[in-house]
């Protein structure tokens, strides 16, 4: 089960990516580093460490447009999709340029049949494990056909994570079948009459957390927004947190005993726990990270990519596509 991973991709690679990679290779992982051999070989000996490595001269720069993807075919996202797409690999992960990533997995590998839009899947802490909601930012204009796609993908993916009976809930304004704006009201008989029992109806923004139901869906705007939200809100919470706790020499006394307990909250909360979004409807298991992604994000990454690969996600995509257009 080996693993790509663009070696450049990112805000500090190939650092932080040869770390990750090191780490995720001491749990198991077969990763295989796709850049510049000479850069990924010196970083490679700085750490003390092994990995294969896959030439690929060029890279795609994080300032730089997604379109250059097409025309630069050396460039490490590009080489690394290749690989994936001659099944040399069986995922591909990067924590670099998302749009050229997404254009490199759609110009390689494709889109899978029945889909109109890949998606990027988004995950969640919530009251009741995870919850999965898709579209996290892939697409801002939706049409209702593209949300009743993310369903049956969402499905087959809270399916691969080891969910038993999901069910889909349509993000709106209020619970009620007739409120929301004309995408929620006309894809809502669309996945009423599609997914059955699995349609649980319109959810809020706070059944996110609450774990209403395992996978929500809504447009790549409103998925992005809700993403950076409960982000920047994670944040804010635990600086606060930490400002409380360090406020007076008796508060400092009463941090010493909660520590452990907000150890498993923050770990809860980072980012950094879930590696990278998964991009579903192309034809291959591809993950995409943050740009700022730290090592332990790059190891959990490679990590979830081996587990979805191995638990057969892309098959899982496409039966549950199949069964919308029977």
């Amino acid at each position: 089960m080996r693993i790509a991973l663009d070696a450049m991709g990112g805000d500090h690679a190939p650092r932080v990516t040869v770390a990750g990679a090191l780490k995720a290779a001491r749990s198991g992982v077969e990763v295989v580093l796709v850049g510049p051999e000479d850069r990924l070989k010196e970083e490679l000996q700085r750490q003390g460490g092994h990995l294969p490595i896959h030439p690929a001269p060029d890279w795609i720069r994080m300032e730089e447009q997604a379109t250059e993807v097409r025309r630069r075919r050396e460039s490490s996202i590009a080489v690394a999709m290749e690989l994936l797409q001659r099944k040399e690999v069986e995922a591909v992960v990067s924590m670099g340029h998302t749009g050229a990533t997404m254009a490199a997995a759609l110009f390689t590998l494709g889109r899978v049949k029945g889909v109109e839009r890949p998606a990027l899947l988004v995950e969640f802490p919530s009251q009741r494990g995870r919850t999965f909601l898709l579209d996290g930012g892939a697409n801002a204009d939706c049409r209702p056909s593209f949300l009743l796609q993310f369903a049956a993908m969402g499905l087959a993916y809270a399916e691969a994570s080891g969910a038993e009976a999901p069910k889909v809930g349509l993000l709106s304004i209020g619970e009620e079948e007739g409120k929301g704006n004309a995408l929620v009201l006309e894809a809502y008989p669309l996945l009423k009459a599609a997914l059955g029992e699995r349609f649980f109806g319109n959810v809020e923004g706070r059944d996110i957390f609450l774990g209403t139901t395992e996978v929500v869906v809504t447009d790549g705007f409103t998925g992005n927004v809700a993403l950076k939200l409960a982000e920047g809100e994670a944040k804010v919470l635990l600086s606060w947190i930490k400002e409380a706790l360090t406020s007076s020499p008796l508060a400092r006394l009463g941090a010493l005993l909660v520590l452990p307990a907000l150890r498993r909250v923050r770990a809860k909360v980072d980012p950094a726990q879930y590696g990278a979004m998964p991009l579903l409807g192309v034809e291959g298991t591809v993950l995409i990270g943050h740009g700022s992604a730290d090592e332990e994000a790059v190891k959990n990454a490679l990590l979830r990519a081996k587990a979805l690969a191995e638990a057969g996600l892309l098959e899982r995509v496409k039966e549950r596509l199949s069964r919308l257009y029977v």
